[in-house]
């Protein structure tokens, strides 16, 4: 029990014995001195505790400030930790940014590089592509390859540029270097080309095949077109020593390429295969037909007599039909010819003699529709016939000789100038076709509007014959 609580158990002590005196006096004396021992006891534990508190309150103290001290001393501490993590914390952003930096350089200068070498890879020549294509292949593939360094990704694509501009020093004076092509024959040919500025000729090494180097459509491999026989010769000599004739070309090969690829239309009749020939007979007689057609409108127009017409029609209506007759006989008018042979049948049936007389007419005007007709529809059938017969040719080549594409595509180039052939004949036709059915529909009209006023004339509505004029209404009155 502590002082505190000893004294308040005596100070109850005292209390409960000084209610208890008039109780009893020996027990109370009794309790009072036991209490007083109790205090005197309790008071020296009092003064003893002070006295250990006394002697332990120094070294506490002390203690407390050597604790003080050192939590002083760690909070600097860690005020220059979290300094330095700040400092290096802003570093680091610095270091971050610096290194986004350099990234976003490296990436754009291998983008530059990268479209360099696109650049580089379509400018030059055809015959180039198999000189240099592992180094474009190289560079090509340098950037998607993982196990690569940045370092050596950039070597790869600076080896490129390095070699572009060599080849830029050599093409200057001219170089030749080996390569194979396709001869005319579809065939693949081991020899040199020879590249002057613009133009890269070829030169087989067994001889025989010179000529300028083009691209081929659906190969990588290079073609070669031949030229005359003098420029074949001059070509071959300039690969094998370095001199020779080559033609000059201001416009930087294109003249030459063009000269090459120069087709005529005979050309393009013999690569179109046996279907030309029905395609050319359906343009022949579609041109004849055409031309006859015009030949005939031209004379109707010449023979047209509208006053010839109208004289005949006036001598109807004054009941001369014998001069109407003799009018008609007279002009060469398809529409008087058809009125004077109705005058002559008047007799027997006016209405059938002028139908029978525009038939006979309009058959002329239709002459030649049919076969134009004909051509239309035959001419595109035509040449999707020869489109089938082409495709068949290519497809039986797949699988067989692939070294010559050449073959290949020839069949198609047969199917699509026979197409080609068959829709321009188709639409070239068309339109004299439609212009003779309209010019047709208007010679039906006149001759319709002729017979129309003839038959009026000749047989007048029945209301108009019974009614007297307003004249002689007058003087019967």
């Amino acid at each position: 029990m502590n002082v505190r609580g000893r004294l308040f158990a005596l100070s109850l002590a005292a209390a409960l014995c000084g209610m208890g005196t008039a109780l009893a006096g020996d027990s109370l004396q009794t309790a009072g001195d036991a209490a007083r021992a109790d205090l005197e006891k309790s008071l020296k534990e009092l003064t003893a505790l002070r006295a250990s508190i006394a002697a332990e309150k120094v070294p506490l103290g002390r203690e407390l400030t050597a604790l003080e001290e050192k939590l002083a001393s760690l909070r600097r501490q860690q005020d220059g930790i979290s300094r330095g993590v700040d400092t290096a914390n802003l570093d680091l952003t610095n270091l971050k940014s610096e290194q986004k930096l350099r990234q976003e350089e490296v990436t754009y200068l291998g983008s530059l590089l990268e479209e360099y070498r696109a650049n580089f890879e379509s400018k030059i020549d055809v015959s180039e592509r198999q000189r240099y294509e592992p180094v474009i292949l190289a560079a090509k593939d340098a950037p998607a390859n993982g196990n690569l360094s940045v370092q050596e990704k950039f070597g790869l694509q600076v080896a490129l540029v390095k070699t572009s501009v060599a080849r830029l020093e050599e093409a200057i004076g001219g170089v030749t270097f080996a390569g194979s092509a396709i001869d005319p024959d579809g065939a693949l040919i081991e020899g040199r080309f020879a590249l002057v500025g613009p133009v890269a000729v070829f030169a087989a090494d067994a001889g025989g095949t010179a000529g300028v180097s083009m691209p081929q459509t659906g190969s990588a491999q290079p073609a070669v077109r031949s030229l005359e026989k003098g420029l074949s010769a001059g070509i071959a000599s300039l690969v094998a020593s370095g001199t020779g004739l080559l033609p000059f070309d201001p416009t930087r090969g294109g003249a030459l390429k063009e000269l090459v690829q120069k087709w005529s239309l005979i050309d393009l009749f013999v690569k179109g295969g046996p279907i030309m020939w029905p395609l050319l007979l359906a343009s022949v007689l579609a041109l004849g037909t055409v031309i006859e057609r015009i030949g005939f409108l031209i004379t109707e127009r010449k023979r047209r007599d509208l006053e010839a017409e109208q004289q005949m029609l006036d001598a109807v209506e004054v009941g001369d039909l014998d001069a109407a007759r003799r009018i008609g006989s007279a002009s060469k008018d398809f529409i008087c010819r058809t009125l004077t042979y109705a005058l002559e049948h008047s007799e027997k049936s006016v209405s059938n003699a002028l139908m029978l007389a525009q038939s006979v007419e309009l058959k002329r005007f239709k002459r030649g529709i049919p076969i134009l007709d004909t051509v239309i529809t035959l001419a595109p059938l035509l040449g999707l016939l020869g489109t089938v017969t082409g495709m068949m040719g290519s497809f039986s080549l797949i699988g067989g000789e692939l070294s010559a594409p050449s073959a290949i595509t020839g069949g198609i180039s047969e199917a699509l100038i026979a197409t080609a052939f068959g829709l321009t004949i188709a639409i070239l036709a068309l339109i004299p076709f439609n212009y003779l059915n309209a010019k047709v529909q208007e010679a039906r009209h006149e001759l319709d509007a002729a017979a129309g006023r003839l038959e009026l004339l000749l047989h007048p509505p029945r209301e108009a014959v019974a009614r007297p004029a307003p004249g002689v209404a007058r003087a019967m009155a």
